[in-house]
């Protein structure tokens, strides 16, 4: 592996620079089975911190770069290596493009049937030579799974990118990693929202001030109460670096 794994609060997360992506990438594809791909908030890593399927799809996935600031402000704190944080969209922009610069393939599963059929539009346009070789919504019936899962199995791309209407989230994939060959999984909810234009990215200096969690709460006022895990993360923090010294 081209790439070093740090555990913060007992949650891994990886180092790995955007020079290093492309061959992070072309490894995994050359390795059989299930793969996963985890984007990790403070919020997702105070969750694999217990027991249960999160933390363990946190713990076997191939790899987890982290998308909050105060995550790289808490390696720093404990005095750990620093990883590099990754914007979510401009990361999945930088897999696409290095899966289109070696002829890779994609399944997009998630969202609605007009958002989905304008994403794939715009995604078929910005990356000519990536195949995209299937497509489902998201919110299907129960009784459509195994459609879905037969397709994939069968079609075996390069990527599935998942986006909002997968109930399961990271989930989903790590749950039926079984039931496939070989393929990379990425969720990112916002992903066919944006390649659709009906969601606006977050502004590159909104994002590294790290102040993307304000939108996050203007849309969902309850949000606000995020804030005592935020307390709770920096008290644990504290408490580690504590334990450690």
């Amino acid at each position: 592996m081209a790439i070093d794994r740090i555990t913060l609060l007992g949650v891994p997360v990886d180092i790995c620079t955007p020079d290093k992506l492309e061959d992070e990438i072309l490894e995994l594809l050359a390795k059989p089975g299930t793969k996963q791909i985890v984007f990790l908030s403070v919020w997702d890593l105070l969750k694999a911190r217990r027991k249960g399927d999160f933390s363990e799809c946190v713990k076997n996935a191939s790899l987890v770069l982290p998308v909050s600031k105060s995550i790289i402000g808490g390696a720093r704190f404990l005095r750990k290596p620093v990883p590099e944080r990754y914007n979510p969209f401009s990361a999945v922009i930088q897999i696409l493009s290095i899966l289109e610069s070696h002829y890779k393939t994609l399944y997009m599963l998630g969202s609605t049937k007009k958002i989905l059929s304008k994403a794939e539009e715009n995604v078929r346009a910005t990356f000519p030579n990536l195949r995209v070789i299937g497509r489902y919504v998201g919110y299907y019936p129960k009784n459509i799974e195994d459609s879905i899962i037969a397709a994939i199995f069968k079609a075996q791309p390069s990527l599935v990118l998942l986006s909002d209407g997968v109930k399961e989230k990271n989930l989903w994939a790590y749950r039926r990693r079984n039931r496939f060959s070989s393929s990379i999984f990425l969720y990112y909810k916002e992903a066919f929202g944006i390649f659709s234009e009906k969601i606006k990215k977050i502004n590159e200096k909104t994002f590294a001030r790290g102040h993307e969690i304000y939108r996050e709460v203007i849309h969902n006022p309850f949000k606000i109460f995020l804030l005592f895990s935020y307390i709770k993360y920096k008290i644990l923090l504290v408490i580690y670096k504590f334990m450690k010294n």
